[in-house]
């Protein structure tokens, strides 16, 4: 019989704190909940952007875009304080053109491929960021959760998703829209881990951790309860890439070293298993449950004596208990 803990029981929740991490108590502030404020920060996708501020943002050069312009391949649609301004879809298509141009499409070529991809972006009916143009080296394609659509083109290599764009608007345009997202993505992360626990309530924290990851795409620590919400649901395999996920962008967090390893160990896979539960150790040296795995990892790989010091560390850390009973009989 195995003496891993219960499902339920080992996936570690990332609780409140200044930046998410294992703590004893939840803030008092956050269980009160907080509703995303309403501030006036522009959305990328529906702001309008000089020639100064495209030429910043795709390095290109204003002459270029006055070139592409009166050519007619991508010229501005929109007016913004009684000056001619691009709109994000207009963004999409310089994208676009300067790709091509970069692959040395001809200019000809490049004017038939932006108009065909105007013309397909009205039909998305996703939201323009969820967008990816792709290219298979004879046609352009916009994909999107709802469909395919075709523009023509010439001979080129052309492959980015728009939301990337989206992000890079932000990061190099709006860094003031940035860091508001980021703190309603916050405030939304910190509502969800109020309701992730339990059943009743696990639709709603789930939808709001997406809606955090949206806004803020670096926010690891809501895709490690993302990922404990799918592990509980039985899809581990989500939920692995949702661990896997959240150590792409904080690589010693220790709650997703110790879940992914948590896992691996569940899975039949005690090796892969080890250097995950190391690491959260290393990360947080009083993660008790990383050292009575770590210890049972050990075991299962027939290293009995390695997995003694950790028997030894977690029956330091938790002095009384079943669990700690179990380890004792370890020793």
């Amino acid at each position: 019989m195995s003496r891993r803990k219960q499902r339920d029981e080992k996936i570690i929740h990332v609780v409140f704190g200044p930046g998410g991490g294992r703590m004893q108590h939840r803030d008092d502030r956050a269980a009160r909940g907080s509703t995303p404020p309403a501030d006036g920060s522009r959305e990328p996708l529906t702001d309008l952007f000089s020639l100064s501020e495209i030429a910043r943002l795709l390095d290109i050069t204003p002459a270029r875009l006055r070139t592409l312009d009166r050519s007619g391949v991508v010229s501005p649609t929109a007016r913004r304080r009684g000056r001619r301004a691009y709109t994000f879809s207009d963004l999409i298509a310089l994208r676009t053109a300067q790709s091509l141009l970069q692959q040395r499409v001809r200019l000809r070529d490049v004017t038939r491929a932006v108009t065909a991809l105007r013309r397909s972006l009205p039909k998305v009916t996703r939201p323009l960021q969820e967008l990816r143009i792709v290219s298979d080296g004879e046609r352009v394609v916009v994909r999107s959760q709802d469909g395919a659509f075709e523009p023509l083109t010439g001979q080129m290599l052309l492959d980015f998703e728009v939301k990337t764009l989206r992000d890079d608007v932000v990061r190099v345009l709006r860094p003031s829209a940035g860091r508001e997202r980021a703190r309603t993505a916050y405030e939304l992360y910190l509502r969800a881990s109020q309701l992730d626990e339990d059943p009743l309530t696990m639709d709603d924290a789930e939808r709001l951790y997406r809606e955090a990851i949206t806004l803020d795409p670096w926010l690891a620590i809501a895709y490690t309860n993302l990922g404990n919400i799918r592990f509980r649901r039985q899809d581990t395999t989500h939920a692995e890439d949702l661990y896997k996920k959240a150590l792409e962008i904080d690589g010693r967090q220790p709650e997703a070293q110790y879940n992914l390893g948590y896992v691996m160990l569940e899975r039949g896979e005690p090796d892969g298993s080890i250097p995950l539960f190391l690491g959260a150790i290393e990360s947080d040296p009083k993660f008790s449950d990383a050292y009575f795995n770590l210890a049972m990892a050990y075991e299962q790989v027939g290293e009995s004596q390695k997995a003694r010091p950790y028997w030894k560390s977690y029956i330091m850390l938790e002095p009384s208990g079943t669990w700690t009973e179990i380890a004792k009989r370890h020793l």
